[in-house]
């Protein structure tokens, strides 16, 4: 079979459809294509890692600059062509969407050409983009079982996140390979691969001041926030500093406490590698989903949300020691125990392949009557 892929922008879009993109790859005979931006972090990191890709040139609308989304538009209207040559080109049986504004004109692209469409919704609340393909969609994949609001379309899966499948299957990584004590409890500070200007300013005080015996910490700052934050942040010996860390779930393993912004696949790792956590919502993003996408957790208690607005070294000293209590600690580790990861990445694969039989089947029979 023939897949387009396509994601962009973030990678809570962009490891999901790596992860279905691993499983698409176990079988040789298949053939993909991945479909970005230009200007996103996806055209950088695709084609590093040797897949097939075309780069697109589309944008996001803005809500106050109308010079920018009239030339949006007309970007909009030169991607669907280029996307309708692509799949006259490429002819794929397939079109998974996981997210983005660069999957509109890819979406409707195929649409147009009769080839199948599917969506993967990473967050509780979808997007307008994938609010809208839903209803052209042979089937919409959601990470959460709750995750179905305002979707359209008739035929909607729970799968779960794909990038929990990769992480269950990722090797332990071993903390003390980084510097760090093995007899030591491990608290991973992580706001995105970029970092979060807004977030680290408010982290300044406790990473300053916050030393105990039996604790250490690893403050991934994003790459953008690296530099001056290791220059001018004078922390506890107890603490590291590093701009990323490539396969992060690996490190999850080794930790016993996350502090984090609540993106889908970030949500998704932390279940997968049944890692207590502190969760951050970022307030910035479309319809405050990651809000609700941590919620998620607190109501399943297995992690403490605190909103960007309350917190303070104060709120975060105090969620810290609530989590390492006993029998705070035993609860959540009882509860995330519980939660069972699903091989998403599978299911998803298969059910695409099922519907896709499906509707081969019934076109053959269409044309021997």
């Amino acid at each position: 079979m023939k897949f387009i892929l396509t994601a962009g922008g973030t990678g809570g879009h962009i490891y999901p459809a790596l992860s279905v993109l691993e499983e698409i790859k176990k079988d040789k005979k298949n053939e993909y294509l991945y479909i970005g931006t230009k200007n996103r972090m996806e055209n950088d990191l695709i084609p590093s890692m040797g897949i097939p890709y075309e780069g697109i040139e589309i944008y996001g609308l803005s809500k106050t600059n109308m010079i920018r989304n009239v030339k949006n538009i007309k970007c909009i209207i030169s991607s669907y062509k280029r996307c309708l040559k692509i799949m006259d080109e490429f002819k794929p049986d397939a079109v998974i969407a996981f997210g983005g504004y660069v999957t509109l004109p890819v979406c409707l692209a195929a649409k147009k050409r009769k080839i199948t469409v599917f969506i993967h919704e990473q967050n509780m609340l979808p997007g307008k983009t994938n609010i809208y393909l839903s209803k052209k969609s042979a089937a919409v994949f959601t990470s959460f079982e709750d995750g179905m609001r305002k979707l359209k379309c008739k035929n909607i899966i729970y799968t779960g996140n794909p990038v929990s499948q990769r992480a269950v299957e990722c090797k332990k990584y071993n903390k003390t390979d980084l510097g760090f004590d093995k007899n030591k409890k491990l608290i991973i500070i992580v706001m995105g691969s970029l970092g979060s200007t807004s977030v680290n300013e408010k982290l300044l005080d406790f990473l300053r001041t916050y030393e105990k015996d039996d604790t250490e910490i690893l403050f991934i700052t994003g790459k953008g926030s690296y530099n001056e934050l290791n220059t001018n942040l004078i922390v506890p010996k107890s603490t590291k500093i590093v701009p990323f860390f490539d396969n992060l779930p690996s490190l999850m393993k080794s930790a016993d406490l996350i502090i984090s912004r609540a993106g889908a696949s970030t949500i998704a790792e932390i279940m997968a590698t049944k890692t207590p956590s502190i969760l951050i919502p970022s307030p910035y993003v479309a319809n405050n989903h990651q809000y609700y996408n941590a919620l998620d957790l607190v109501n399943k208690k297995i992690s403490i949300l605190i909103e960007e607005k309350d917190l303070n070294k104060n709120t975060l000293v105090d969620a810290i020691d609530e989590i390492f209590s006993e029998n705070t600690s035993k609860e959540i580790k009882k509860n995330l125990n519980e939660i069972k990861v699903m091989n998403s990445s599978t299911i998803i694969l298969d059910e695409v392949k099922k519907i896709i039989k499906g509707k081969n089947e019934k076109k053959k029979d269409k044309e021997k009557n």
